[in-house]
């Protein structure tokens, strides 16, 4: 018998070794900080950076019991807004659930002053941003300003550039979603030459166009990664 346990002992201290192993380190994952825009050094021309979104990490053990929580769904788009002249920026959207979606502006190489800025029917620049065809306007509205009833869905109203050509802002819209029948993923934003005049300018294009002019820049909007 004492044969029998000693041709067991070091099979169970193998056994305890085993089990007593250190786990490796697993470090905690950073969380990343949304940037904010920032002016260039002195000298250099104001650019327009991509907006990030921040990484959201849990803190609680896998192990750990959680109740059960109904988690939004978020969704996110870009476009890039190029054109012929030298005005260039950065459109970024957020949508959470079905709930309106929010939209950063940061455009520059703008005179000063009022540009409209709307979103087109097409994501088509083969020709420049006249491909893009019409405002968005899948309820056969006529031109009008953001707030009121009869308006385009993609009348954004406009977007008002400093007196170095730099134009930021952050519009809320309902009829702008990033997915469903009406989703505007694949449509294209288009900076203009002129203000808007929200239709209510008494020109032939009012209606229309908001008599905004020619189109200085566009970009089609894209769907992000959604982290």
């Amino acid at each position: 018998m004492q044969a029998t346990l000693a041709a067991a002992m070091p099979a169970q201290t193998l056994l305890f070794s085993a089990s007593s192993a250190a786990l490796p380190h697993l470090p905690p994952s950073a969380s990343s900080a949304r940037p904010l825009l920032r002016s260039a050094p002195l000298g250099q021309p104001f650019r327009c950076l991509p907006f990030s979104f921040p990484k959201v990490a849990s803190s609680a053990s896998p192990a750990a019991a959680r109740p059960l929580v109904v988690v939004a769904v978020i969704k996110k788009a870009v476009a890039v807004l190029k054109g012929n002249s030298d005005v260039e920026g950065v459109v970024t959207l957020v949508q959470e659930d079905d709930g309106p979606t929010t939209v950063n502006v940061c455009v520059t190489g703008l005179t000063p002053g009022l540009h409209g800025f709307h979103l087109h029917e097409y994501g088509d620049t083969t020709n420049g941003c006249i491909s893009t065809g019409a405002h968005f306007n899948p309820n056969k509205m006529t031109h009008g300003a953001p707030k009121d009833e009869v308006r385009h869905a993609g009348d954004l109203g406009n977007i008002v550039a400093n007196s170095e050509g730099v134009a930021e802002a952050t519009k809320v819209d309902s009829q702008i979603p990033l997915s469903g029948l009406n989703s505007v993923v694949g449509r294209a934003f288009v900076v203009h030459e002129l203000e808007d005049d929200l239709g209510k300018g008494g020109h032939e294009l009012s209606l229309t166009t908001g008599n905004a002019g020619g189109r200085l820049a566009c970009g089609v909007v894209g769907l992000t990664p959604a982290e």
